[in-house]
């Protein structure tokens, strides 16, 4: 279920470069909403919509929160617009990510901007939930002070070390599991990425949910162009990461 509207932009700022934070008013939509799905927003002058990952959602005040990057015209446009203006938005879209009891231990593993989905997650565990995000270098940071509010422990790495400590999520990963085994593992960020934590959590027999970024245009499972391979009872097909999708069971994806 989903809903379209125009909705309010009540806080704007620059989370780091070219990287954008927005929260808006809308009720009917964050009472919808559940971490990992989307929402699919219109931008003056072009065709296409622009799927955003709800990065927060505030039920209690009907608010939800986007963090995006400038990827091209339609996000450098998106990214123009400023609090009091509404953005025409549809959702929540797709299948978003499936929560265990808050009393579980879970890590949340976000690559680059694909850390801002991970932040409801975390949320919802709070201090049993470790966050571990991976960015290029210190300016492309963001989010750690909003994980840390929320009781989650967590852990910064950068391709140069220029925040955090250097080296790759999974790292980080590998370490974290070996101190004390999860229940639960989500993660969003680059294919190369979620492959190999893919292949981490199947090997030490963790549950692991991905959350895929795909470009996509109808974002309700018309067009089917945003397809992703697929296995299940050792069968291959094709699901659609906006309507089977964005997250999907780690032993499910072929990446």
């Amino acid at each position: 279920m989903f809903t379209q509207g125009l909705y309010e932009i009540i806080k704007k700022s620059q989370a780091a470069e070219d990287t954008f934070d927005l929260t808006l008013s809308c009720r009917e939509l964050s009472d919808l909403a559940n971490p990992g799905q989307f929402v699919h927003i219109s931008v003056p002058g072009f065709f296409l919509r622009r799927p955003i990952s709800i990065c927060d959602i505030d039920k209690d005040n009907g608010t939800i929160r986007i963090v995006f990057q400038i990827k091209g015209k339609g996000t450098d446009a998106l990214s123009k617009f400023d609090v009091g203006e509404r953005l025409d938005m549809l959702g929540p879209l797709g299948i978003g990510f499936k929560l265990i009891d808050a009393d579980k231990k879970a890590i949340t593993v976000g690559g680059g901007i694909g850390t801002p989905p991970m932040l409801a997650v975390a949320k919802h565990y709070g201090q049993n939930a470790t966050a571990i995000s991976g960015f290029r270098t210190k300016n492309l940071v963001i989010l750690q002070e909003d994980f840390k509010l929320q009781d989650n422990k967590t852990i910064l790495c950068t391709d140069d070390g220029t925040a955090g400590e250097k080296g790759f999520v999974t790292d980080a990963l590998k370490r974290c599991i070996k101190d004390e085994k999860p229940d639960m593992i989500y993660a969003c960020g680059p294919i190369v990425m979620l492959k190999a934590v893919s292949k981490i959590a199947i090997e030490n027999e963790i549950q692991c949910q991905i959350s895929l970024e795909e470009r996509m245009a109808c974002g309700v499972g018309a067009c089917l162009g945003c397809a992703v391979k697929m296995t299940r009872g050792g069968r291959e097909f094709y699901g659609h990461v906006c309507k089977n999708g964005p997250v999907f069971d780690a032993r499910e994806v072929v990446l």
